[in-house]
């Protein structure tokens, strides 16, 4: 059956999220770096280590993996969002980017309490001024739109994942329809999310592909609902047993040629 839906994942698919944070811990460590004596290198790894380790100790964090938030959202995040489940993170994210930055700075021999708080604020601001987009993300979506129904699905909290399309607002018109994960209360790979996509597009799996970088969250999730899928390894990763995307593609831009030829 032809194709006549195309899905699409956010973050590191059509956002270059991994380059926007890498930038905002560097704008972030350099500011350290010129107010104490530290390398910003080293203090970037030792944020982040401490950051995964505190994530996973919250009471949040079984919820966090369920609607497929990171560690390194968490650091930006205001998550204005109306349930309890969010309210008692946004209580919790303040604490952890002070505890986070603070933690990161002990491990370099720095005991400055004040100067991680001041850092935690500082990222948020950063990763907000650092949005990027794959340079093939416009031209890929220019030549869909019109030709098919293009919906967006992402997991993540609903002010986090509409925050990062606030300030890339190119992207938003092109989407018949947005489905956040925290809307929706699970996130992929879930396969009630996929099967509510579809819903939502009123169109059979066998007519729609998912398109996204993550094999366990994009790949796993369509697969589990018998849909098509187009992995994008930009990085050449393995392959992981048991989870088989339907194609392989390197780039945004293959996968125009592709979906012509299903």
């Amino acid at each position: 059956m032809t194709i006549s839906t195309v899905i699409f994942d956010l973050d590191d698919t059509l956002l270059w999220d991994k380059k926007s944070i890498a930038t905002a811990f560097a704008l972030t460590c350099e500011k350290a770096a010129s107010i104490v004596e530290v390398d910003a290198k080293e203090l970037e790894e030792k944020v982040r280590e401490t950051a995964r380790n505190l994530y996973s100790t919250y009471p949040t964090y079984e919820y966090t993996k369920l609607i497929g938030i990171n560690p390194f959202e968490g650091l930006w995040g205001q998550f204005d969002d109306p349930t309890p489940q969010f309210q008692e993170l946004k209580s919790i994210v303040p604490v952890y980017r002070k505890d986070a930055w603070t933690g990161g700075l002990e491990k370099l021999g720095i005991q400055d309490e004040k100067l991680g708080a001041e850092l935690g604020e500082y990222f948020v601001e950063a990763r907000k001024q650092s949005p990027f987009v794959y340079e093939d993300t416009f031209e890929v979506l220019d030549t869909l739109k019109g030709k098919y129904q293009l919906i967006l699905l992402t997991n993540g909290s609903p002010s986090l994942q509409n925050l990062k399309l606030k300030i890339t607002p190119e992207i938003v018109p092109y989407f018949d329809h947005i489905i956040i994960s925290g809307n929706f209360g699970e996130g992929k790979p879930a396969a009630s999310i996929f099967r509510h996509v579809l819903e939502v597009a009123k169109v059979d799996a066998k007519e729609a592909i998912m398109v996204g970088d993550n094999l366990m969250t994009d790949i796993l999730g369509s697969s589990r609902v018998q849909m098509r899928s187009a992995w994008i390894n930009r990085e050449n990763k393995p392959h992981v047993e048991g989870v088989q995307p339907t194609y392989e593609i390197h780039a945004l831009h293959e996968l125009v040629q592709l979906v012509e030829k299903i």
